[in-house]
Parts: structure tokens; C-alpha cells; sequence
């Protein structure tokens, strides 16, 4: 599909939806109880303490909230935020120019952060602990350092991969908080929400069906009640109704499980071509023709999640219940040893 359900990016028309559909405060914030908990009591705290918010680190899965949760705590805070992303800071002047332009007390947020070059990464390091950074300016005998002293500031970091943090790093972040996979009831009460904002009927079941078929993640619901409103529409319902929303999602190819084309090819060709592993990830990246990466953070997750593939010390290997769902036999040449 060329307008998959799991495409990472939004396009534009989508990106100012998305932005519509973010709640403010945490109150609106559906799910994720534990960490909403926890990080309401963090802020009010700093705001007691008249205190810039200890530096943030969310991790998870994509589409699971973390953009939203960072918007949420410079409003709860009451103050601006800047937004960028690790691959677009590429030298050490382009991370000086944003945190010299900061406002006592402003948010940071720095998305993809696993992908900061490693000079800009130690620059962070001092501006992270003790609110300065040292630029060289010049080169060779005429290079000198400055230092630029930086106003109090909270630094959150988004990241589907906690683990290719450095440890220098992931410990100047004072508060770390892992997002899960949602509940289909938190996932169910987003789409209603989110029909509701686009003015949009759509009955309790259908809205359960497209919750228990989003991966656990309310970017892939939001994008998948918008196609399926498309259906809607077009067929003149008043509501959107449940026949609707299981025509559509078959159409869109999203099975009972969630799972798109991408995911059947994952698994088929590890359990076909493979034997059903192990098999090294990189092996099924070019046999299906997909990045490593893509696989690594947008399809691996869900289905060691689900319980269709786990990870052994030597490769991917296909369970019992993946044979089961993609109605192969398993050969069983265990007699040999």
C-alpha cells in the first residue's frame, strides 16, 4: 500500500488534524494512567518550587503520545516550547543557536534524540547539568572557546529506542517514563473523542472495532477513523455504522489482529522461506524488501507483542500462535538430535 496505516509521517492535511485532536492538559489526556499520575504530580511540584520541570525522557512505540505529552508539559508549565529533532542537528552551532534562544524556564523538546551526532550529544551534557555550553569558534591556532551561559531550561526527549541512548545521557534525565501499548477502552473513547471533534457520529460498536484493530495506538485509530469516515461519506450514513467499518478495514487491508500486508509478509516469509527461524531481521528486511529500521520500530513491537514472533539469541523466530493465525504446519525436525 502506498498510503499505509503505519506510515510514520504525516502528511499535511493530516499534520494540522493531528494537532487539532492534542489535548492541553493532562485532565484531556486519555490513558497512560500511571505515567499521567506521576508527572502531575512532577509539575505541580516544580511550580511550587518555582522550579523549570527535571528533564524528561518518554520512550515507547511510535504514535503513542509522546509529541502530545511533551506539548502538555510546557502548557501545564506555562511556558513556550521549542521542537526539533536529533537528524536535524547537525553541528554543534545549530544546537547553541536553539538553546541561546531559550526563556527561562521553556521546554525543549528534541524528537528521535537516539539520533543525535555524538559531538552535539556531550555538548548537551553541561547544558543539561549546569545550564551552560562551551562553542569553539575559529580553527587550528586561532580557535578559541566561549562560553555561552544558558537560562534554566527542561530538555524532553522523545525516543522509540531507549536502549541506543548513551548511559551519559540517559541518566541526566531525571524523569524517565515509558508509554504502553493502549487498552482498546482507552482506545475506543480517543476515537469517540476524536469523531466527535470532526463532527462525526459513529455508533459504540464500530468504534470498538476500530479501537481493537489499532495496534494499542491512537495515531493508527485517529488515521484509521479518518479513512473509514471517507467510506462513510461517501456511502450518505447518518452514523458511521459497523458494516461500514469492517467493509473499510478490508478494503484498507487491516485484519482482525490489526495486522497490515507488511506484517503478513513478515511473517510468512520467516515461517515459509525460513522455516520459521531463527532468522536474523536484517535477512527479512531485503527478503520482503523493507528497511531494518522500519521493521526494528514499527512492526517488530506489535507482533512479539501479540505473541506472533520472539526474539531468541540467534534470530526472529515464528510461534505456535503465528502458525496458527497464518494457517501454516509447523515441520518438526527435532527427532534428529
Amino acid at each position: 500500500m502506498d498510503d499505509r496505516i503505519l506510515e510514520q509521517s504525516l502528511i499535511e492535511g493530516e499534520a494540522r488534524e493531528e494537532l487539532s485532536l492534542r489535548p492541553l492538559y493532562l485532565s484531556q489526556y486519555i490513558g497512560q494512567d500511571t505515567i499521567k499520575r506521576n508527572l502531575q504530580i512532577f509539575i505541580d511540584a516544580a511550580k511550587m518550587r518555582e522550579e523549570p520541570l527535571d528533564h524528561v525522557i518518554l520512550h515507547g512505540p511510535p504514535g503513542l503520545g509522546k509529541t502530545t505529552l511533551s506539548n502538555i508539559i510546557a502548557h501545564e508549565m506555562n511556558v513556550n516550547i521549542r521542537t526539533t529533532a536529533g537528524p536535524a542537528i547537525e553541528r554543534a552551532g545549530d544546537l547553541a543557536a536553539i538553546l541561546s534562544s531559550l526563556e527561562p524556564g521553556d521546554v525543549l523538546f528534541i524528537d528521535e534524540i537516539h539520533r543525535l551526532p555524538r559531538i552535539v550529544e556531550e555538548i548537551l551534557y553541561s547544558a543539561m547539568e549546569d545550564y551552560f555550553i562551551d562553542v569553539v569558534i575559529g580553527q587550528g591556532d586561532e580557535a578559541r572557546s566561549i562560553r555561552i551561559d544558558l537560562p534554566p531550561f527542561t530538555l524532553v526527549g522523545a525516543t522509540t529506542r531507549f536502549g541506543s541512548l548513551s548511559a551519559p545521557l540517559r541518566d541526566r534525565f531525571g524523569i524517565q517514563l515509558r508509554l504502553e501499548y493502549y487498552s482498546n477502552d482507552a482506545l475506543q473513547t480517543i476515537v469517540e473523542r476524536t469523531a466527535d471533534i470532526f463532527d462525526v457520529k459513529i455508533d459504540e460498536t464500530s468504534a470498538y472495532e476500530l479501537a481493537r484493530r489499532s495496534r494499542g495506538t491512537p495515531r493508527i485509530a485517529n488515521r484509521l477513523l479518518r479513512r473509514v469516515r471517507d467510506f462513510s461519506m461517501v456511502k450518505g450514513e447518518a452514523s458511521i455504522s459497523l458494516e461500514t467499518t469492517n467493509d473499510a478495514l478490508r478494503v484498507l487491508e487491516v485484519d482482525e489482529e490489526g495486522l497490515d500486508p507488511i506484517d503478513h509478509k513478515v511473517m510468512t516469509t520467516i515461517i515459509d522461506t525460513y522455516g520459521g527461524g531463527p532468522v536474523g531481521l536484517e535477512t527479512v528486511a531485503v527478503s520482503i524488501g523493507e528497511e531494518v529500521v522500519t521493521l526494528i520500530d514499527v512492526y517488530e513491537p506489535y507482533l512479539i507483542q501479540r505473541g506472533f514472533l520472539q526474539r531468541t539469541p540467534r534470530g526472529r523466530e515464528a510461534t505456535a500462535k503465528s502458525y496458527d493465525y497464518f494457517k501454516r504446519h509447523k515441520h518438526i525436525e527435532d527427532n534428529e538430535s
